[in-house]
């Protein structure tokens, strides 16, 4: 066999005679352009990637008692995507605990909400709520786990929030802790909660 061009793969045409493809560049990969065509290197598709992740951890308590959301004190997430045509993949967990009242939370961007519930009447829209009813067995934490894919269609820094807000004015709603948060029992905890960002490829 002739000598040849390192990195040049032999091949055959549609008349099946042989040629040469390559070299490619470091990264391309080797593609099939289809019957009768020979293969071509070609970049690597980059849709679907993880492009980067930020995440933000809250250890300490939070509470309000406001019916006008607020966004929780250290549970945001500020990311700047590298491409208009990103998509941002937002996850909260978060610990919520009420004095027997109804909890509101709402997943923001900047001051936008985002995932609420559609208009219907007077009901109240938003992301999700704890109900916990009015017995002491039941005012404990709960964890509200909540996942959505944005697009911000931009490549400015921008900042993804908590809010949360009391069903009604003057009642207490905290974030990791329970209500009661008695000393010394087996009952009343200390929870965490996190909001992670990811970027993901186009």
């Amino acid at each position: 066999m002739a000598g040849g061009t390192d990195g040049q793969i032999i091949t055959y045409d549609a008349s099946g005679n042989p040629v040469t493809v390559g070299p490619g560049t470091d990264g391309q990969v080797l593609t099939s352009t289809g019957a009768g065509s020979p293969p071509a290197f070609e970049t690597a598709a980059g849709g679907g990637k993880v492009l980067q992740v930020i995440q933000s951890v809250k250890t300490d308590t939070y509470s309000m008692t406001s019916a006008t959301y607020a966004n929780v004190t250290g549970l945001s997430a500020t990311i700047t995507p590298s491409a208009t045509s990103s998509k941002i993949l937002i996850f909260i967990n978060i610990s919520m605990g009420s004095t027997s009242y109804t909890g509101l939370l709402k997943v923001r961007k900047g001051s936008t909400d985002l995932l609420v519930g559609d208009s219907a009447g007077s009901r109240l829209t938003t992301t999700a709520v704890i109900s916990p009813g009015d017995t002491d067995a039941v005012r404990r934490n709960e964890m509200i786990p909540v996942t959505y894919l944005d697009s911000p269609s931009t490549t400015s820094a921008t900042t993804y929030n908590a809010s949360i807000a009391a069903r009604d004015a003057g009642q207490t709603i905290y974030v990791n802790r329970s209500s009661n948060d008695n000393n010394g029992t087996a009952f009343d905890f200390r929870t965490t909660s996190t909001i992670t960002v990811m970027e993901i490829g186009a």
